[in-house]
């Protein structure tokens, strides 16, 4: 397993200060993860950009069949995909030269991390991205409050 920093607030407020993301593992279903990502972000403001070698569309956006595929603007990118699929996106990740990558806790794998961190794009892993893109709303707020309360949120980085 790599073994990586623990992952800090500024990094994560990093990846939110980008408004175009593209979420591999977009699914047409939105009552799946992959699909309530897509809606949810849209709600938030984001431009979002599903990668389905499946779909033509998802939920009304144009759907990348590749991380590859997507236009040379979006560098940002969330990984919902079982973790089958996950090493290949990075692959992927890696040579579109993104320059941000989410790996949705449940998606990520040693060496999809191990790949993440050789070829230097900073990643966040086992981290819910619903617990940090505000409003945090529902469960996830609760969420939130409990892993604050426990210690367990991360702490920004001062300079």
């Amino acid at each position: 397993m790599t073994t990586k920093t623990e992952i800090t607030l500024n990094e994560i407020q990093q990846f939110f200060s980008e408004q175009k993301i593209a979420v591999a593992g977009a699914s047409r279903n939105p009552k799946k993860f992959g699909g309530m990502v897509i809606k949810d972000f849209k709600e938030k403001g984001f431009d979002m950009f599903p990668v389905n070698p499946n779909a033509e569309e998802v939920q009304g956006l144009k759907s990348y069949k590749t991380v590859a595929d997507l236009p040379g603007d979006v560098k940002h990118l969330l990984v919902v995909t079982p973790k089958e699929k996950t090493q290949e996106i990075i692959n992927q990740a890696v040579q579109k030269g993104m320059k941000m990558v989410w790996v949705q806790q449940m998606s990520d794998t040693p060496e999809a991390l191990a790949a993440l961190k050789k070829s230097g794009i900073p990643f966040i892993y086992k981290k819910c991205i619903y617990m940090f893109a505000e409003p945090v709303k529902g469960v996830h707020h609760f969420h939130r409050f409990l892993v604050k309360f426990f210690g367990g949120y991360p702490k920004k980085k001062s300079n």
